[in-house]
């Protein structure tokens, strides 16, 4: 009994597990449904028709469930086929031996198929910006899929799973952007797409890995990442030309990196954007940038117009209204010497904050106070930033080389115009001497106290013509107070104090006093008449050469007691400079007239001793750029000269009368009779003289003479006047 038991339920289990061999496999091949499968499909959408082949009645194992299964069936939608290669029909059995069956879901497995085919299927949907940009963009490509539609209580359709892989795609996103070779799996229902295993590439990037979801109900949520590995260099013609429509990556002439990306995209029933965030990382490898820009300052001199990045780590977020970006690693200006450096900004709303703090080995040059940092010289700097559309704060900067030090807090710039600033720090050594040791506090009044400053390049900042408009929102009282000055020429100047007040960048008042040592003092006061609208400037200066020394003209002057003196009304200023008992000295432009007027003894003279003048005087007008000489005479025992011209920053013109022998004119103007006749008051001849003319760009003056032609009475007399004046 035992055994009759045992084999029993041996044969029952082989036959049931037979059973399910051949339902899950073969199946069981039925006629019984066709009709009714075929009746339900047709009437849930009158679009589709379907007409069936033999249906094998089979088993899912994995969803432990019946269906009822076809091969290559043909299956209409608006007339047009479907590449189905096979349908599954999951029913509910119970509900067959009703008068009414009831199709829980429908399995349809696609065909490969390929771009040409999908084309031809969509073109049966209505038009829509996906059915354009997949008819007009895309082309290549195998598709992979199958499909799960979902049926409610009365065969309707009620929600839809479909997976399967796409691979070797190419899509045109743009004219200068075509991304090929693209391949990914993919799982969609009605309310979520998600591809995976994204891979792709075009000429400067390849998507490594990526996964891409989206969400569409309630709202349309897209969340994806990526590992991508960008290349590309300035011969590709085409990808700068889409570089260059992104304002960030208009500098950028190549590079190579590798990126891990993430962002998702929040949108509403509109498709306007709710919220965005975008976070990357990666490394870049080795880039080159463009920075015309930065290298166009008076700072910066010898740089090549290009950086170079290696070996850099970056993180990047990005949101709709807030974003922040970290680059460290290692930067070149040369492509040789590699220094590093740590870049960070964070930018919510408009305002922009940066930090960077990087070492440098360049040439830098600030001829403010004539500190230049020598190339190969490693320096630190480093500082924090706010901007503001045209605002500009520098919260805090540090410059660190040696023991060289300038430190700069809150300083404060609007369309490219100083606002304030609360202090300036300045410690720098020139040839292992101290040259400048100063502090400036800006308040209600600006103070600035030192032991050093180094005024030797002071001239050429003052003279630049648009300093006055950078500073025009200064106004404030000032004081200053320095111990020494270095001047130019080596001269020192001690004991120098200034109180004065400025209005819109200039100064309106000053009373300034220094000591040049041996009893030579320099004073300065500037008045300002409000009523007329008029200032009044007066330096005297014991010594001249120190205040002169900027200026190419008076090159080669040597002793003198000098005073000037200035009326300024708005951008116009009438001048007079005054310059008693000095010499010239190796002048190259004296030297020059001297030898072409065929005067070697005075030309070997102003090479050597120098040849001496009694007094200098120069009656000028300045406007802008733009310097008019009224008259320039310079009388010398030896030599006399009237010039008259213009300077500006392009061209020097000058035009004059050199007479030799001064004083040998003097003794025959003062013979009676003769004198009038050799130097008659009308027009007409007198004594020899040499006329001349110089004129050119800055460094390129041409200097031209007119040995035959003799100078005119008026010239002479202009001159034994001036003599007269003297005495």
């Amino acid at each position: 009994m035992k055994k009759f038991l045992l084999s029993f339920v041996s044969l029952f289990f082989l036959l049931v597990i037979s059973t399910l061999i051949i339902l899950s496999t073969i199946g069981i091949e039925t006629n019984r449904f066709n009709n009714f499968i075929s009746n339900k499909i047709n009437k849930s959408n009158k679009n589709f028709f379907v007409e069936l082949n033999d249906i094998n009645f089979k088993i899912d194992i994995k969803e432990i469930s019946l269906f009822l299964e076809t091969l290559n069936p043909k299956l209409l939608y608006r007339n047009t086929a479907l590449p189905v290669k096979s349908v599954k029909v999951y029913i509910d059995f119970f509900s067959i031996l009703k008068t009414d069956g009831k199709i829980n879901k429908i399995n349809l497995s696609f065909n490969q198929i390929n771009t040409y085919e999908l084309k031809k299927i969509s073109s049966v949907f209505k038009p829509s910006n996906l059915t354009s940009f997949l008819n007009n963009n895309v082309k290549g490509g195998k598709i992979n899929g199958e499909i799960d539609i979902f049926l409610n209580e009365n065969n309707l359709f009620d929600n839809f799973i479909t997976r399967g892989s796409v691979s070797n795609l190419d899509t045109k996103i743009s004219k200068d952007l075509i991304i090929k070779n693209t391949s990914f799996n993919f799982f969609a229902d009605k309310s979520d797409i998600l591809l995976r295993n994204i891979s792709s590439k075009n000429e400067i990037f390849k998507v490594e890995k990526g996964d891409l979801k989206i969400k569409l109900d309630p709202k349309i949520n897209l969340t994806a990442n990526f590992k991508t590995h960008i290349k590309f260099t300035e011969n590709k013609k085409k990808v700068l030309t889409l570089i260059k429509k992104i304002k960030y990556l208009q500098n950028l002439k190549s590079i190579e990196a590798k990126l891990n990306s993430n962002f998702d995209v929040s949108f509403d029933k509109t498709y306007k954007i709710e919220r965005y965030n975008y976070i990357s990382s990666g490394e870049i490898i080795n880039a080159n940038l463009n920075i015309n820009k930065l290298v166009k300052n008076s700072y910066l001199e010898e740089i090549n117009p290009e950086m170079y990045i290696q070996n850099s780590k970056f993180n990047s977020k990005i949101s709709l209204n807030k974003n922040s970006f970290s680059l460290v690693g290692k930067y070149s200006l040369d492509k040789d010497r590699f220094q590093k450096f740590n870049f960070e900004s964070y930018k919510s709303g408009k305002n922009l904050n940066l930090k960077f703090d990087l070492d440098y080995d360049e040439l830098l040059n600030f001829q403010i106070i004539n500190y230049k940092k020598p190339k190969n010289q490693l320096a630190n700097i480093s500082a924090t930033f706010l901007k503001k559309d045209d605002f500009v704060q520098i919260k805090d900067l540090m410059y660190k080389e040696n023991q060289n030090k300038i430190s700069i807090k809150d300083l404060k710039i609007k369309n490219n115009q100083f606002l304030s600033l609360k202090e300036l720090t300045v410690y720098t050594k020139d040839k292992n001497e101290k040259n400048n040791d100063f502090n400036i506090k800006f308040g209600k009044n600006i103070i600035i106290n030192g032991s050093h400053y180094d005024a030797r390049n002071l001239s050429k900042f003052l003279n630049q013509t648009n300093q006055s408009k950078r500073y025009s929102q200064i106004n404030n009282d000032i004081e200053i107070n320095f111990s020494n000055i270095i001047a130019p020429l080596s001269e020192k100047l001690k004991n120098f104090k200034l109180i004065g007040k400025i209005e819109k960048g200039r100064f309106k008042k000053i009373t300034s006093k220094g000591d040049f040592g041996r009893n030579n003092y320099l004073d300065i006061s500037m008045k300002n008449d409000e009523i007329r609208n008029k200032q009044y400037l007066e330096i005297y200066s014991d010594l001249s050469k120190p205040l002169l020394a900027e200026y190419n003209f008076f090159k080669g002057l040597t002793g003198g007691k000098l005073l000037y003196t200035s009326v300024i009304e708005k951008n116009l200023s009438i001048s007079n400079l005054k310059i008693e008992n000095f010499k010239v000295i190796n002048a190259p432009g004296m030297v020059k007239l001297l030898t072409l007027a065929d005067l070697g003894g005075l030309a070997d003279l102003a090479e050597g001793e120098g040849i001496s003048f009694d007094i200098l005087e120069i009656q000028l007008e300045k406007s802008g750029d733009n310097l008019k000489f009224n008259e320039i005479l310079a009388l010398g025992p030896s030599i006399s000269v009237l010039m008259d011209g213009y300077q500006n920053s392009k061209i020097t013109s000058l035009r004059g009368t050199l007479v030799p022998a001064k004083t040998l004119n003097k003794v025959i103007s003062k013979i009676p009779i003769i004198g009038d006749i050799i130097i008659p008051k009308e027009a007409g001849e007198g004594l020899f003289g040499i006329s001349f003319k110089m004129k050119g760009p800055p460094g390129q003056i041409k200097t031209s003479i007119n040995p035959i032609r003799t100078i005119t009475p008026r010239f002479i007399q202009k001159i034994i006047d001036k003599s007269k004046k003297t005495k």
